[in-house]
């Protein structure tokens, strides 16, 4: 009797997901558009420790097509590794000097993170060049050279506020293979795309390795400042500029791409685990409640198939199907083989690993560690 309730409970939340909860799982990526004029963009690039990616992300936003000749304002935060001199020497292989400003990140202040202080300190600079745009990426991106005119065209068919990709993340080594694809799966299940568009629910979300914003829009929130302490800033921002009266959209992109390799299931681990807890609000029900639901959403319509019960073995069966169904679409995506869309029971099993870790970090006072700074304590 357990498991046939159980199973039936998993199933009745998987047609849920599927037709109730804003089509999330319906992913492709974002048709080009065109612009008949060119903007002026300024690129606000937060760099900590990234020589090894730096050159190449920059080389792509000075190659953006349909645009002004796009200008990069880099915030050098502490690194130790020459990132500044790489960005420097690329910008002048490319006969860029010009268009690229470095600045050397100043200390960090009490009650904010470090990518968002990094990313306040630039974008006061980019204002003073007065641009129709302001694009918000990391230092680990690879843009596509029509990416910033698509977000532009975006912006302007739509008379958006904020427009955001979320970029091809790396799938190259086994984990990465396992567990990427479901990052974004999950994500997209927290943030379905439609509801962020939808003016009439208050879902907002955003991806942070490529945002292009309105200066107007940015102001009427009060700036970086009124976001300051927080981790997943992303979300934060796309929510501060909605709730301002913004107008929204969160899209996918197949080809611009984040260029860092994540080495091993470990490192995926301690990526999900810097802010799953923070997403949670550190409330310890809420924990118990998402371990919970992970168990029977994902878990349960697994173990339903050996658990000798001939109904909870039909009802888990269906509920697998409609999962794996869900989440094909996300594999294809990115190019992998069908069979992956049958291992995420295990994926979110690791998932819910890593967030048990995440309160752990956390309780231990060493949360949201990123390149040696705790952001969440």
């Amino acid at each position: 009797m357990f498991w046939t309730v159980a199973a039936a409970l998993s199933l009745l939340i998987w047609i849920y997901l599927l037709f109730a909860r804003g089509g999330f799982w319906r992913v492709g990526p974002a048709p080009p558009g065109n612009i008949r004029s060119a903007r002026r963009v300024v690129a606000v690039v937060p760099a900590r420790n990234e020589a090894d990616v730096i050159g190449e992300a920059l080389t792509s936003l000075f190659t953006q097509h349909f645009v002004a000749p796009l200008q990069v304002v880099l915030v050098d935060d502490g690194s130790t590794d020459g990132t500044a001199d790489v960005a420097r020497v690329t910008a002048g292989k490319m006969g860029r000097e010009k268009d690229l400003t470095i600045l050397t990140g100043a200390p960090l202040p009490d009650g904010w993170t470090g990518k968002l202080w990094a990313v306040s300190q630039g974008t006061r600079e980019a204002l003073h060049q007065q641009p129709d745009y302001l694009l918000f990426t990391d230092a680990d991106v690879r843009h596509d050279g029509r990416n910033v005119a698509d977000l532009i065209a975006k912006i302007e068919a739509e008379d958006l506020d904020l427009a955001s990709f979320m970029v091809r993340l790396s799938t190259k080594n086994f984990a990465e293979k396992a567990l990427i694809p479901a990052f974004v799966y999950f994500f997209l299940q927290l943030y379905p795309p439609a509801w962020i568009s939808a003016p009439d629910k208050k879902t907002a979300g955003a991806a942070g390795g490529c945002i292009l914003l309105r200066p107007s829009s940015l102001a009427r929130i009060g700036g970086h400042a009124a976001i300051r302490g927080q981790i997943i800033d992303d979300c934060a921002l796309a929510r501060a500029v909605k709730s301002s009266g913004g107008k929204i959209w969160m899209g996918l992109t197949a080809n611009t791409q984040s260029i860092r390799p994540y080495n091993g299931f470990a490192e995926i681990g301690r990526m999900i685990s810097r802010s799953a807890f923070n997403q949670l609000q550190h409330s310890a029900w809420l924990l118990i409640g998402t371990l919970l639901g992970l168990a029977l959403t994902y878990v349960v319509p697994l173990a339903a198939l050996f658990s000798g019960d001939r109904i909870a073995e039909y009802l888990g069966g269906a509920a697998w199907l409609l999962m794996s169904i869900s989440y094909a679409r996300m594999i294809r995506f990115y190019r992998l083989p069908l069979p992956w869309a049958f291992a995420l029971p295990f994926v979110a099993i690791f998932y819910a690993a890593a967030t048990f870790h995440s309160a752990l970090q956390y309780w231990r006072g060493k949360g949201g560690v990123w390149k040696g700074r705790v952001q969440d304590a």
